[in-house]
């Protein structure tokens, strides 16, 4: 693939911990879990050019989930087994060492996580015309990408990556409020 494109890094662990221990208070179910197609199709529109998805997961126990690499392939995604050391945050570091690869490339990067541990490496992508942004639910992510100034997507309700409406408490502004969702 030539030209310019998005890479769209998904932290697949810390959203599903996000929605399961902070959300939730349990394991998510198949409907309360993204479509991550959705994720992808919004980068392309967000930035009207194609897009690479890479979706990082922990195959620390030498084992994946099959099924889910398979639907991943479908939707376009390039899947990232790694495995490491019980100590290593393996997910963490093969997004750390991705960001850090992409500062030398012609490309924007979507990163989907909550996570601060990447402030850092995005912080070092942005300048010269490259376009940075997270996507996440706004209310948990890390507010050192704020101190940043990343554009911040909301995966509910920018991006639209969920079938069901999350029960999720958040500051609404008062130009947005609509009482009828609170009415059903």
């Amino acid at each position: 693939m030539s030209g310019r494109r998005t890479f769209v890094l998904v932290d697949g662990e810390n959203i599903d911990a996000t929605l399961g221990n902070s959300l939730l208070g349990r394991r998510p179910l198949p409907e309360e879990r993204p479509r991550w197609e959705r994720v992808t199709d919004y980068a392309e529109e967000l930035w009207d050019q194609p897009v690479t998805g890479l979706f990082f997961l922990n195959a620390s126990n030498g084992q994946f989930p099959q099924p889910f690499v398979q639907a991943l392939l479908a939707m376009g995604y390039r899947p990232i087994p790694l495995a490491g050391r019980a100590d290593e945050k393996v997910v963490d570091i093969g997004i750390q060492r991705t960001l850090q690869a992409l500062v030398g490339r012609d490309a924007d990067v979507l990163l989907v996580s909550h996570d601060a541990d990447f402030a850092d490496d995005l912080a070092a992508l942005l300048g010269d015309g490259r376009r940075v942004a997270v996507a996440a639910l706004r209310e948990y992510a890390s507010s050192r990408f704020d101190a940043l100034g990343l554009e911040l997507h909301d995966l509910e309700d920018d991006v639209a990556a969920f079938n069901v409406p999350l029960p999720r408490v958040r500051i609404i502004s008062l130009d947005d409020f609509d009482p009828e969702q609170f009415l059903r």
